[in-house]
Formats: C-alpha cells, sequence, structure tokens
C-alpha cells in the first residue's frame, strides 16, 4: 500500500505568523526522502496555507508524484492547468469549513465535474474524485470518466462508538469492493491517524491512503523523518 503525504498544515505553521517558516518544500523533500509515495497539498480558494508559489516550486523539486487538491472553482482549474501536477483530486469546498467536511457530490455536480475533467484531460492531467463511500457517488465518478476515486475516511475516524465504528468500516470495504468491480482504483483519506489507520489498511482493495494532519502533529514530537517513517510502518503491518 502506498502513502501520499499532505503537507498542507506545514504551511499552517508558517501563516500563523505569515512568517517564511517553515518552508513546505523543505517538508515535502524530507517527506520523499523518508518514504512518502506522493506529496499532497490543497490549494484553496482562500489562500490559508498553501500558496501558488509552493504548488510552483514543489512541480519543479519534487520526485515523487504532486497530488493537487483542489475545487471546482474556475480560478483554481486554471492554476491547475498551469501546473501540471501528476494528479489533481476534485474535492468540495466552503470557505467557512475548518476542514473538508465531506466527499465530493459528483451526482448533483455532476456537469460542473465534467467540465472540470475535460480541461484537466486536456493538459493530461490524472483526475480523481474525493467521495463519500457511497454507491450512487461510485457510479456517478464511473460515468463521469475517471479512473480513480479517494473515499473519505471522515465517518469512521470521528466514530467513538464501537457500533458506528463497525458500521463506518463496513461501508469503506464494501465501497471499495464495489468501486474495484468497476475497474476503479481506489484511493482513501481524511482524519485518518497513528491509532485507527492500521484497520483501514487492511481493506482488500485500497492502494494508497493519504494523511496529514495527524503527520504533521507527530512530526513536532519526533521529527517530520520519523513520522512518515512511522505511518508507512504502520500500512504496511
Amino acid at each position: 500500500m502506498k502513502l501520499g503525504v499532505n503537507i498542507d498544515h506545514v504551511a499552517t505553521l508558517r501563516e500563523v505568523r505569515a512568517g517564511i517558516e517553515p518552508e513546505p518544500v523543505f517538508a515535502a523533500l524530507i517527506c520523499q526522502a523518508a518514504g512518502a509515495d506522493s506529496i499532497v497539498v490543497h490549494l484553496r480558494e482562500d489562500r490559508r496555507h498553501i500558496k501558488e508559489r509552493d504548488l510552483y516550486i514543489l512541480k519543479k523539486v519534487i520526485k515523487k508524484k504532486l497530488n493537487l487538491e483542489m475545487s471546482l472553482a474556475s480560478d483554481i482549474v486554471r492554476i491547475a492547468c498551469r501546473v501540471k501536477p501528476d494528479q489533481a483530486t476534485i474535492v468540495p469546498e466552503r470557505r467557512q469549513e475548518i476542514t473538508t467536511e465531506g466527499g465530493l457530490d459528483v451526482v448533483s455536480n455532476y456537469k460542473k465535474v465534467k467540465q472540470v475533467l475535460g480541461k484537466l484531460k486536456k493538459k493530461n492531467i490524472a483526475a480523481s474524485l474525493f467521495i463519500d463511500p457511497e454507491k450512487k457517488q461510485i457510479d456517478a465518478a464511473k460515468k463521469s470518466g475517471v479512473k480513480m476515486i479517494e473515499l473519505h475516511t471522515g465517518r469512521y475516524c470521528s466514530a467513538r462508538e464501537k457500533k458506528e465504528q463497525v458500521k463506518r468500516f463496513e461501508e469503506l470495504r464494501i465501497a471499495t469492493e464495489y468501486a474495484k468491480k468497476k475497474g476503479m482504483h481506489v484511493f482513501a483519506g481524511h482524519g485518518l491517524d497513528y491509532y485507527n489507520v492500521s484497520r483501514i489498511a487492511r481493506i482488500k482493495g485500497i492502494e494508497e491512503l493519504n494523511i496529514g494532519y495527524s503527520i504533521v502533529c507527530r512530526a513536532v514530537l519526533v521529527g517530520l523523518d520519523k513520522a512518515v517513517r512511522e505511518m508507512r510502518q504502520l500500512i504496511k503491518g
């Protein structure tokens, strides 16, 4: 199983004092050296952490896959088409949210999603859709033409009661199996940490986990290199 490391919150620390440190690009290089299979960044419309500058430099210097999380907003799509990341993952976005609150509603936004996918395809950018583990969303994603989806693991990660955890885990397992039968590549992420990731990593069919916040939090205590290596060990089982 592969590990994508999201470095957004390295930039969040930088923006606390609107300074120049810590440098997200340096963090990406450390993650790459520690065994990350891809570097993930989310260029938000309000630019609360990652900036265009970060994106352009990352594209030039990292050797692993650069996965850009992005909304359907036209200005973000234009930037993506200029930068040409290795992968673009379309996610929902609301200005007032602290973090992404759920999967993209492909069913309701199908026309817009298709338009954006068409623009990315013209630039030879591989596209993925970040969706909830629901059959209707997987069907819509398949219909849109994408070959990759990322399942939102937030419901599982936020579940506190055992019964709820089992329910949410089964949603992810069944959704993965369903998407694989449709010939899709399946990734997963959101809210995963050092305590809940092992079970998700055992779901047959998930090829990559994208994790950020918990790794950056762990890095404050043990260093970024060790934090990435520890997470890699956990998902390898």
